[in-house]
């Protein structure tokens, strides 16, 4: 049986995060499993001219997201190297975790939404083997 991967959010969960209806900002915490060789197969009008790493495609997607994510009010908190967990399973491990901060979860959509945007994400699309996208809301304590 394969394992289901994860590289998108869905519109269910989409729609859940919206009706959360939290206030202020989210930071959102990214867990990135790279592929070993980026494939481009599905967006050759941006792929490079000579075979990639999966990683060396997912640094040039945040290079080219930056912007759009410090546009739409949010800001890289953190872009790290993985590895195998302290406590969690031990056959599981991440390449990159990522924390992003954004003034709301109205203004991730917008982020997310963004048509020029889209048209980099095949970068990520190209690199990023499984992920997890865990928007966090932020606590007063």
């Amino acid at each position: 049986m394969l394992n289901k991967t994860y590289t998108y959010p869905t519109y269910e969960a989409g729609r859940h995060l919206a009706l959360k209806k939290i206030q202020g900002s989210i930071v959102n915490l990214n867990l990135i499993r790279l592929k070993e060789f980026a494939d481009y197969s599905d967006f050759p009008d941006i792929a490079p001219e000579t075979t990639i790493s999966g990683y060396e495609a997912f640094m040039s997607y945040i290079q080219l997201a930056k912007p759009f994510v410090e546009q739409a009010g949010g800001e890289i908190l953190l872009v790290g190297k993985g590895g195998r967990f302290l406590i969690g399973p031990e056959n599981e491990q991440w390449d990159i975790c990522m924390l992003i901060k954004q003034k709301s979860v109205s203004d991730f959509f917008a982020f997310e939404q963004n048509p020029d945007y889209m048209k980099i994400t095949g970068h990520r699309s190209a690199s990023i083997l499984d992920s997890r996208l865990l928007p966090l809301e932020m606590l007063s304590f």
